[in-house]
């Protein structure tokens, strides 16, 4: 634990569990059809540069509206809250996480959890120096591999897991992690979720799909991750984007499709991979909510629905209060 202010304080979080490496990921989803990859692996330096810029296009609604909500509702959500204890997971850069803590009373500890040290820093040293009432306590980890977290006892708390993220997880893993979440948690405490929601598929299709080829770009940055890390020798020139919505299952499937046969080579696993054309690498899920589905989901794992905000259609998405209960 370090800091040079008072008020920040940085600590890392060891695994709770083990968390499979690139390669074991790699060779567990890719030497076989059909083939896939964790959609973690997006966020290398220049995938994080491309996904805020996803966030600025016109096509690609939830951020845009997920910050409004928050500018919105913020004070009447801290309010709901009252909450010592905001701990953020995937907290990034905070950016829409000041829209809430702007409102925070004095004596309030902010949480941000994330992998990269380098922007918890960042991000934590800024909002100590604009509101000089908060404290904030940088985890460093992955939340993927538990949530054993030095929160002290005294205080109510809150988790925010923003950004639709929970979509990225299969309906049984997005069940065992908001145990996990009710887990950190007593009766009275609170979530705060963000959550798409089912609509046109068109809508949704186009989101994942940009007019200007920003989320294109961004699937293909796997492949350099790939090449990179684990010398790889993927022509992006012979891989393409898809984008298609999975009707039956409410959820955004994005896919790399090649562009003809080829051969891949896989350095570090001593493997080549053989694609036809028209094969597809499965790169990320992204579920969509319903009004029931969302309770179908929470209830089980601990938590009352206590409020769901939602923008308009035909761009719905919503931020849910969810509240832990015994």
């Amino acid at each position: 634990m370090d800091g040079t202010d008072a008020r920040l304080r940085i600590s890392r979080i060891p695994p709770a569990r083990p968390v499979g490496s690139l390669m074991d990921d790699v060779r567990q989803g890719l030497l076989a059809p059909p083939r896939r990859l964790p959609a973690k692996y997006f966020y290398d330096e220049r995938g994080a540069k491309l996904f805020e810029d996803i966030c600025a296009t016109q096509d690609y609604y939830p951020s845009r509206c997920e910050a409004q909500l928050l500018e919105t509702h913020g004070a009447a959500l801290m309010q709901a809250m009252d909450a010592r204890h905001l701990i953020e997971l995937g907290s990034g850069s905070s950016r829409k996480t000041r829209h809430l803590l702007q409102h925070a009373a004095p004596g309030t500890i902010y949480w941000p959890f994330d992998v990269s040290e380098e922007m918890l820093r960042s991000s934590a040293a800024g909002l100590v120096a604009e509101w000089s009432g908060l404290q904030v306590h940088g985890l460093v980890g992955d939340y993927h591999a538990g949530l054993d977290l030095p929160i002290p006892d005294e205080g109510r708390r809150s988790v925010l897991f923003l950004g639709g993220t929970l979509g990225n997880f299969r309906p049984e893993q997005a069940e065992v992690f908001l145990g996990e979440i009710r887990g950190l948690l007593r009766a009275g405490d609170t979530l705060l979720l963000g959550a798409d929601r089912v609509k046109a598929p068109g809508v949704l299709e186009r989101a994942y799909d940009d007019r200007e080829g920003v989320t294109a770009a961004f699937n293909l940055n796997v492949l350099r991750v790939l090449n990179r890390e684990l010398d790889a020798d993927f022509d992006l020139d012979g891989f393409s984007h898809r984008a298609v919505y999975n009707t039956e299952a409410e959820r955004i499937e994005m896919y790399l499709e090649s562009q003809r046969e080829q051969a891949v080579r896989i350095g570090r696993l001593d493997q080549t991979l053989q694609f036809t054309a028209g094969e597809r690498i499965r790169t990320e899920l992204s579920h969509k909510y319903s009004e029931a589905s969302l309770t179908a989901l929470l209830e089980p794992a601990g938590f009352r629905i206590e409020q769901l905000l939602t923008t308009p259609e035909p761009t719905a998405y919503s931020l849910v209060l969810a509240r832990a209960v015994d």
